[in-house]
């Protein structure tokens, strides 16, 4: 009888622990305001969708790192265009933009597209103009800064950029360029190699909210790579790719070289192995070992969480990027708390 009674009360005391351990706020790379936007949201009574909007919304304000919001990143026209998406693991529904121009806040687009559509992504000016529709300012996304970086570049005749096999030579000079009549593939060092060696790898803010009840939520914004082809779209508004959140499972969030990444959906892929019982931060380590049999050299990080509220992240090792530094806040965190892990 007494044993009965001590294994009772280790049980009950086991499940207060993991109560505890929710709502769970986690965000790539130490975004601080955001993840204090985001916790804030939750403890004022806010919905998880809410926390998530307004979590990645404080870096389009804030223009963290210059890698998210306005007047970051311009494209090889010298335009600043956003990308951004939402997931609601409840429903399974996503809102996402791509290629959003003169539209400041892409994650409150984002959800007004699964408000108002049965759409999942709009991209482009069409984009831009359902925003306006929705209520969003039309603005200028340049900034002084971003023509700075634009000029800059142009007079480094246009090094690094994305073109390969075409002419004149993309590695020399700049466009416009065109097809060769004969196309000869020539090596040359990956532009996540170079990204990674200039340490300036910080992007995507990606962010998943679990609340008390166990919903989760999902979310990504960014301006995407820098001097990239105007009209590109990276991972960061593709669901499964950018981030994903399904309720019964938990959620993940990706950053890094959109162009390699999302051709492995590693969020949807960090997900389905913490349904399986993968502990959280297995679940990111396998998603990134998965993509280094194929990429290497690639530059990126995800970050996963399950819905006890268990969290966990990974990278891939490369010169100048040994860390990964994320953001997590929950009840047994006395505030949120920027967080470490060794890359793979």
């Amino acid at each position: 009888m007494m044993v009965a009674l001590f294994l009772l009360a280790v049980l009950q005391l086991v499940g207060a622990v993991a109560a505890t351990a929710l709502p769970v706020v986690i965000n790539t790379w130490a975004f601080r305001k955001a993840a204090e936007t985001a916790w804030r949201v939750l403890q004022l009574g806010g919905s998880e969708l809410d926390a998530v909007e307004k979590g990645c919304g404080q870096c389009e304000i804030d223009q963290c790192d210059g890698s998210v919001g306005y007047g970051g990143s311009p494209d090889e026209s010298g335009e600043t265009t956003l990308d951004a998406m939402i997931m609601d693991g409840n429903t399974m529904e996503v809102g996402a933009v791509a290629d959003l121009r003169h539209v400041k806040n892409a994650i409150g687009v984002a959800r007004k597209v699964i408000e108002c559509t049965k759409h999942t992504l709009l991209v482009g000016e069409s984009a831009s103009l359902f925003a306006v529709r929705m209520g969003f300012p039309y603005e200028d996304l340049t900034t002084q800064k971003s023509l700075s970086m634009y000029s800059n570049w142009l007079n480094q005749s246009c090094q690094p950029n994305y073109w390969k096999n075409v002419v004149p030579d993309s590695s020399k000079s700049c466009g416009p360029y065109r097809r060769p009549e004969k196309v000869t593939p020539k090596e040359e060092q990956p532009i996540s190699q170079r990204r990674a060696q200039n340490v300036q790898s910080h992007d995507t803010i990606g962010m998943v909210v679990i609340g008390g009840s166990g919903t989760v939520v999902s979310g990504t914004s960014t301006n995407g790579a820098i001097h990239k082809i105007p009209g590109r779209v990276g991972d960061s508004p593709i669901a499964g790719a950018g981030s994903y959140a399904d309720s019964t499972a938990g959620g993940a969030a990706a950053t890094g070289d959109g162009d390699i990444m999302m051709r492995f959906l590693p969020s949807y892929q960090a997900v389905e192995y913490m349904r399986m019982g993968t502990d959280p931060a297995v679940a990111c380590q396998k998603v990134i070992s998965r993509i280094q049999k194929y990429a290497p050299k690639f530059f990126g990080a995800v970050i996963c969480a399950n819905t006890t509220g268990s969290y966990g992240a990974a990278c891939n090792k490369l010169p100048g990027f040994t860390q990964f530094h994320f953001m997590v806040s929950s009840p047994l965190l006395s505030q949120p708390t920027e967080q470490v892990v060794d890359c793979i």
